[in-house]
């Protein structure tokens, strides 16, 4: 398997001067993700619960919605200079009867590890080929557990307390439990992997769940907490306008700035139990 982390030297300067010293860098490698030996996609990850990353990459691609529809999940030979495998090359194997991805969904090409896909057509998609919906999910949640989120999230990020390089994104129940977290150098990679989890435990529709990404809360972002039938996404930074207009149209609570005891809410403000008009 690959590594999470990488050693290089680096020269450090200060208003002392200079030292040089190792450094610990977040992975990158490329991951090319074949449904029953086509290629699909290939996106730059950090190594690591490639088979989630797949599994997730799948369910948030409406590709499958149970984790019954995937049969196998290997990786194929893919050797480096050296000869050996860099696993690098994954190859999933879809259940009798699970059709293959449609020519929406085939994306051959170069993904970067900050960037999936994005877009009206994207948009499009979602509401034709979501199986779940967050506007159906009746959970309730407290801002004061909402602020105990990013640094539940944090003390999980162990790679980033080395290297300072990854985005991170953690599954919660409506009363603060973790559920998973998983870290990787793409933040939809990182979501992703969640996503995968969840889909391989049987967990698929997420309610009464809340997903919390370390970055901004894009598009794409809303897109796979939609999928997966998540009815709470918050992120510690802003959101973009497609996002809240994805959330307000899908039902799901939309919080962005969550920092501190503040944080903006932008779309499903009556899942917050102070703000709700429920009984």
């Amino acid at each position: 398997m690959g590594r999470v982390t990488v050693r290089r030297p680096v020269v450090r300067l200060t208003p002392n001067g200079q030292r040089r010293r190792p450094d610990s860098l977040a992975a990158e490698e490329p991951l090319e993700l074949r449904v029953d030996g086509k290629a699909l996609a290939v996106t730059m990850r950090t190594p690591g619960h490639d088979v989630e990353l797949a599994h997730g990459f799948l369910l948030t691609e409406g590709v499958v919605g149970d984790r019954e529809d995937i049969a196998t999940a290997r990786y194929c030979d893919s050797v480096d200079d050296s000869g050996k495998n860099t696993y690098n090359v994954l190859d999933i194997a879809l259940a009798e009867g699970v059709p293959p991805p449609d020519t929406g969904v085939e994306r051959n090409f170069y993904t970067t590890s900050s960037c999936g896909v994005c877009g009206k057509a994207a948009l499009d998609a979602v509401k034709l080929k979501s199986r779940f919906s967050p506007a159906q999910d009746p959970v309730r949640i407290s801002p004061t557990v909402l602020t105990t989120l990013p640094d539940a999230l944090r003390e999980a990020q162990r790679v980033f307390e080395s290297t300072g390089g990854l985005h991170a994104a953690g599954l919660f129940r409506a009363d603060g439990t973790t559920l998973v977290v998983r870290e990787d150098i793409g933040r939809h990679n990182a979501v992703d992997k969640v996503m995968g989890w969840a889909l391989l435990q049987g967990l698929v529709p997420l309610t009464g769940t809340v997903l919390l990404v370390s970055g901004r809360a894009s598009f794409e972002l809303v897109q796979k907490a939609t999928m997966a039938g998540v009815p709470v996404l918050a992120a510690v930074s802003a959101p973009s306008s497609l996002a809240v207009e994805l959330a307000v149209e899908s039902g799901m609570t939309l919080v962005g700035f969550l920092r501190g005891e503040e944080m903006n809410v932008y779309s499903g403000l009556e899942r917050l139990v102070e703000y709700s008009t429920s009984p």
